[in-house]
């Protein structure tokens, strides 16, 4: 099994480093990351870079244009390889376990597609914010209103 992470950026300079980190440091390795630049007019683009150069699994998607996260979002189901598709913000951090226990649970629930996680805020200095968390597996059917689904910690299945 092999997944594919999408993070779409625009101007993200001040944490896209350290994002691109957490997904290097996963404890799952066949993966391949996805940057995709939504028109950055600041150093994000030179950073992606510059980790893409260091590692194959990188891959940067840039056109210059300003598409917005929607349109982003799609292009990364478009782009990615591979038939699972983990999802993050430019200024979000990843768990070293979160790829492997996500996918373990897909692995182990052949009719979920999808499974996503609770967060952590931080502030620029580290500071805890705030806390989101669901204490025991919620499953969600076509019936749902409300879901405690954070978008920018899904694992699913490409198909979905």
């Amino acid at each position: 099994m092999k997944v594919s992470i999408g993070i779409p950026f625009f101007n993200a300079e001040l944490y896209l480093e350290y994002s691109i980190k957490s997904v290097i440091k996963q404890s799952f390795l066949d993966w391949e990351l996805i940057l995709v630049d939504d028109g950055s007019t600041d150093r994000s683009l030179e950073i992606a870079h510059s980790f893409a150069q260091k590692d194959s699994r990188i891959r940067i998607i840039s056109d210059g244009e300003n598409k917005k996260l929607p349109a982003r979002l799609n292009q990364i189901i478009e782009e990615a390889k591979y038939d699972y598709i983990a999802r993050m913000d430019a200024d979000d951090l990843m768990h070293p376990n979160r790829i492997e226990k996500q996918l373990n649970i897909l692995k182990n629930n052949p009719d979920y597609d999808l499974v996503s996680s609770g967060l952590v805020s931080i502030d620029n200095k580290n500071q805890v914010k705030g806390y989101r968390n669901v204490d025991n597996l919620i499953k969600v059917d076509g019936n749902s209103n409300n879901t405690p689904i954070i978008h920018a910690s899904i694992l699913a299945k490409k198909s979905w």
